[in-house]
């Protein structure tokens, strides 16, 4: 275990020198390798002929959005209905333990694979086409519900703000994080990329997406928000700062912040569902 995670360690601090040298050197270079290494998954594909159980016996239609697809399942039920959007290298598998309880209210349950996740397409992830995506299944399956777990949570509040007027009047984020900055921040921190990559990867995503990186933020985005939502997020969650999901609680009205402890990233917890059920449906 520690020979790994010292390699790991040593892979790491190896990748942040070698952009660093290519920053003086071949800078395009040294800020495709770092925004590749940012927004493609590694692991998170499903191949369809050895999809998990969970999603086997599924309805499933495959949508097309410009160049790309995106899949969807669908565990059909009465005509209330809920989507499910999962988080960084996962797939829409990762709601097996939370289905039981959803399906308890005899809702349809619509789960959706993220860019370059399960089995949409493409090499990159960002939230601004995971949004896309969301917003091309709201139109189709027409939700009351949605729930997002991770960077599947950021992406659900984004597509909120983009979309305010839409069929869903409940959301429950879980485990979300709010600001794109502090992602960023500590991808840099992680490769101790210098202040020049730092300065590229911000002119990126401006080029790339139009926004500084200080203005995507859920905390802002959630201020806009009219629909009721449920922010839970754990003390111990190591992989987003528990300080993220109070973050867009704070500025969101008509909402409740749900603090939890011991359940990590992951959220699954028998008590922690039984709450998102009684404010879901009581």
């Amino acid at each position: 275990m520690g020979i790994k995670k010292g390699i790991r360690f040593i892979t790491v601090k190896s990748v942040g020198q070698y952009i660093n040298f290519l920053s003086h050197v071949r800078p395009q270079k040294a800020i495709a390798l770092s925004y590749a290494l940012f927004s493609q998954p590694r692991i998170g594909r499903l191949q369809k002929e050895n999809l998990p159980k969970v999603l086997r016996n599924t309805e499933t239609e495959t949508f097309h959005h410009n160049e790309h697809h995106f899949q969807t399942y669908i565990w059909k039920g009465n005509e209330t209905k809920i989507l499910l959007v999962h988080g960084w290298e996962s797939n829409s598998s990762r709601w097996k333990k939370t289905l039981p309880h959803l399906q308890k209210s005899g809702s349809t349950i619509i789960a959706i694979d993220a860019p370059a996740h399960g089995q949409s397409s493409g090499k990159e992830f960002n939230v601004p086409l995971y949004a896309e995506f969301i917003n091309k299944a709201v139109e189709k399956y027409q939700p009351s519900i949605i729930i997002g777990h991770s960077i599947g949570g950021a992406a659900c509040v984004y597509h909120q703000y983009l979309f305010p007027n839409t069929s869903i009047n409940k959301m429950v984020i879980l485990g979300a994080p709010s600001d794109l900055k502090i992602l960023i921040n500590n991808y840099v921190s992680m490769l101790s990329l210098n202040t020049k990559m730092y300065s590229l990867l911000e002119d990126r995503f401006l080029t790339r997406f139009n926004f500084k990186l200080e203005d995507f933020s859920g905390q802002k985005f959630a201020s806009q928000f009219n629909v009721s939502g449920l922010i839970a997020h754990d003390t111990t969650d190591k992989i987003v700062a528990f300080e993220e999901g109070k973050k867009i609680a704070s500025n969101w009205k008509n909402s409740q912040f749900i603090e939890t402890k011991g359940l990590g990233h992951g959220m699954h917890d028998d008590e922690l569902y039984q709450k998102v059920y009684a404010f879901l449906f009581s």
